[in-house]
């Protein structure tokens, strides 16, 4: 790396280990994860989602787009239906991508017009996982693996690139003179891989999201078949986006 470069990644680093700063103050996430944590009664799991009617409909929608892909044909109905349905894990991380898109929106250009670029990469590539998955359990051939853990470690497939820009953004806000966009692109090129380990980290996501994330990129073998980084590596490995691609 060049000194400027050098000096942008350490800052970037740092700003990607304040967790309030990069995804903002994240609205009802801190309490929802307390009572997912504590294992709280449905009813309260209920309660919390339902004070935003706007996530509330998202978690459905996520969990009907998933439910599609997978064996059973029966709609979740109600938010309730979809909860009970999702467990703690999935309930997570569906509900810090929706408030992560939020804080997205946001960013000032060409910010966002960058990162929702990944953001719209990252949707096409859920698209096509569950779309894999459908096609496997039709052959018979499909792993062990549930289609929300799928969904949702797909969501997370450029994670380290999405908030690498996010804290760029945040940074080049606050410096005298503007540093070019050239520079961090240089910087998640050569860095991608511990620039994501280390947002997985800092933000607080479940560790095995982390582990099947390292799968799913190659950087990371298992002997579990049902692994969904396994299914995923080969949906990403199609694309060109492995982080360690496969030498056949």
């Amino acid at each position: 790396m060049t000194y400027l470069e050098q000096q942008v990644f350490t800052q970037v680093r740092a700003i990607i280990g304040n967790e309030e700063q990069v995804i903002g103050r994240r609205g009802i996430l801190v309490p929802l994860k307390k009572a997912l944590i504590n294992e709280a009664d449905i009813r309260v799991i209920i309660d919390t989602v339902s004070t935003d009617p706007a996530l509330a409909a998202h978690l459905l929608w996520r969990s009907n787009t998933a439910q599609a892909a997978g064996t059973m044909n029966t709609k979740n109905r109600s938010i309730k239906d979809a909860l009970i349905r999702l467990g703690q894990v999935n309930i997570y991380r569906y509900a810090f991508s929706f408030y992560l898109k939020e804080r997205l929106d946001a960013l000032d250009e060409p910010y966002k017009k960058l990162v929702q670029g990944y953001w719209k990469l990252t949707e096409a590539i859920a698209v096509d996982a569950l779309e894999f998955l459908r096609e496997e359990l039709e052959q018979g051939t499909a792993p062990n693996v549930d289609a929300d853990e799928v969904q949702t470690l797909a969501l997370f497939s450029v994670f380290g690139q999405i908030i690498t820009l996010t804290a760029f953004a945040f940074l080049n806000a606050d410096s005298e003179k503007a540093i070019s966009i050239g520079v961090i692109k240089s910087i998640i090129e050569h860095q991608q891989q511990t620039l994501s380990i280390e947002a997985f980290e800092a933000l607080g996501l479940d560790e095995e999201l982390r582990n099947e994330f390292m799968v799913a990129h190659n950087l990371r073998q298992t002997h579990n078949p049902d692994s969904p980084g396994l299914l995923l590596r080969r949906v990403l490995s199609a694309k060109g986006l492995l982080i360690n691609p496969m030498h056949i």
